[in-house]
């Protein structure tokens, strides 16, 4: 099944696949886009409106003490280098593009903090640029629906989707990606039943493979 197939029918699925941040501007979502490295977006959501209301802009965090955001985010992983990373970012934000997030990748990854998966996610979200950040849901629903191989890179698996799938539908089968990796094709137990790509699917395929290895001991 092709990239432009599988985009729609994970659309007959999760139509209303959106980002799961919650945010009020660029610089509000650039912030919980890096604090949701190893971590969900609920957890970060749970912790945005206080830190928010603390420091509700860069200049407002480009003066904050360390340790006082390392409190305000110790509930999820990370958080120390995260606090680090946050201060550092806004400082930079301030001195290099008075104080706005820039909207090019070669900028947005400059910054403290900022990867290219982040970068590629405000500037789909922010922007309205076609973009696909490659996250571990979406690397592992790629690598499951043959998209991409198992031991491809995460820049290998976003520029085998870019050609795969149609360039106007990036940004939402970003969204798409993460919801169906999220809710239903889950990295342990994932739930096969009535799933549209079980034909093919690398899981499947390791699966029924495990059962013969088994039977072939138990003979």
């Amino acid at each position: 099944m092709d990239g432009n197939k599988i985009y729609e029918k994970l659309y007959e699925m999760f139509p209303d696949a959106h980002c799961e941040l919650v945010y009020r501007n660029a610089f509000e979502l650039m912030i919980a886009v890096m604090l949701s490295a190893q971590t969900t977006d609920n957890a970060v959501n749970k912790i945005t409106p206080k830190l928010f209301e603390t420091y509700p802009d860069c200049y407002a965090f480009s003066k904050a003490d360390i340790k006082d955001v390392e409190e305000h985010i110790r509930t999820i992983g990370l958080y120390r280098n995260k606090a680090k990373n946050i201060i550092s970012l806004s400082q930079e934000l301030i001195e290099r593009f008075d104080g706005k997030v820039p909207n090019n990748m070669d900028d947005l990854t400059s910054l403290s903090g900022i990867g290219r998966k982040s970068a590629n996610v405000i500037l789909s979200e922010c922007f309205g640029k076609q973009a696909i950040a490659v996250d571990t849901h979406v690397e592992r629903v790629s690598k499951r629906l043959k998209l991409a191989y198992k031991n491809d890179s995460v820049l290998d698996v976003e520029r085998k989707l870019q050609r795969k799938i149609d360039h106007d539908c990036w940004s939402k089968a970003h969204h798409l990606f993460i919801f169906f990796g999220r809710y239903k094709c889950k990295a342990k137990n994932p739930d096969c039943s009535n799933c549209p790509f079980s034909d093919f699917c690398t899981y499947q395929t390791q699966l029924k493979r495990g059962k013969k290895d088994d039977k072939r001991k138990n003979k």
